[in-house]
């Protein structure tokens, strides 16, 4: 049976025309390579070269020098993507993100990371939080970013940082006039045009909120125009609050169930692949200083 190895040996003694050199480069002694390249012949059935000064190639020893030498490239090019990928250097990172954190985190995190890791295609997509739960739980994705708050046991989740709601209305609005200081109780007052962001609360006042809504909507883009139209408030995170038109005004809410905690979530099922532990590492290394820009709370 011919080995991989034997071909080796033959072409780098081939390339170099003498035992001396190829000994060097392989590291071997130049008796280990003689002994290898006769087992080749034999395996072979008929000399490689025209003498043994290994200067000059037969006709045969041509013909699996060509082919030899496309062996040992993809050989070895075959390893370093293996390897590659084992270091997360490449491999495919797909990647579900609640808008606000996709346009205002990931472009600067992504960046950074995809600089040191070249060889790493990206599959970005964004939806709300219910939406990005289920495309990790499904295995559609394989890094998650959103709020967790309605946890599944199929998903681990890692704390990222947190950040205050906001009521959503126009300057107009009764709201507005009122400040600081709102609560869910006040969200009574006016047309609740229900998202992902209200449901993820998940409490008595929310729930009774949202069932006494008739509207709701799943895109933060659709919700700002219908508060601007006038047609209700709603509730957004203060990350989704950072380029609000002048037609629509931004109110902090006070009390229990008025931060949201984003979290990077995996499937609990699977192992990491290599390529998204290193994106986890380097999340967890870069969110800080990107976090402190955007004065969230961090818990990394």
């Amino acid at each position: 049976m011919i080995k991989f190895d034997s071909i080796r040996v033959f072409t780098t003694v081939a390339h170099h025309g003498n035992l001396r050199a190829a000994a060097q480069e392989l590291g071997r002694t130049q008796s280990a390579l003689s002994m290898t390249l006769k087992q080749l012949e034999t395996d072979l059935g008929g000399p490689l070269f025209e003498t043994d000064r290994k200067r000059d190639l037969t006709d045969l020893g041509r013909f699996v020098k060509d082919v030899g030498d496309r062996m040992v490239r993809d050989h070895d090019a075959c390893l370093a993507t293996i390897r590659a990928y084992s270091r997360g250097e490449a491999g495919q990172l797909r990647i579900a993100s609640v808008p606000s954190v996709a346009a205002l985190i990931l472009p600067e995190l992504l960046s950074s990371f995809m600089k040191i890791h070249p060889d790493v295609r990206v599959d970005l997509m964004d939806s709300d939080s219910a939406a990005v739960r289920d495309e990790v739980a499904s295995g559609h994705a394989d890094i998650g970013i959103a709020d967790n708050s309605m946890e599944s046991s199929g998903i681990r989740s890692r704390p990222l940082f947190s950040d205050t709601l906001f009521v959503i209305c126009k300057p107009t609005d009764i709201l507005a006039s009122r400040g600081e200081g709102l609560t869910w109780a006040d969200l009574w007052r006016g047309a609740l045009i229900v998202n992902e962001t209200i449901r993820s609360v998940g409490s008595d006042e929310t729930v009774a909120l949202v069932e006494g809504s008739r509207m709701s909507a799943r895109n933060n883009l659709s919700l700002l125009a219908m508060v601007a139209s006038g047609a209700g408030i709603t509730v957004l995170p203060g990350l989704a609050t950072r380029s609000l038109p002048e037609t629509i005004v931004a109110l902090p809410l006070t009390g229990s169930g008025t931060t949201r905690t984003i979290s990077l979530l995996t499937q609990r099922s699977r192992t990491a692949s290599p390529v998204v532990s290193a994106f986890c590492r380097h999340a967890e290394a870069t969110l800080p200083r990107i976090g402190r820009n955007l004065g969230l709370r961090l818990h990394v």
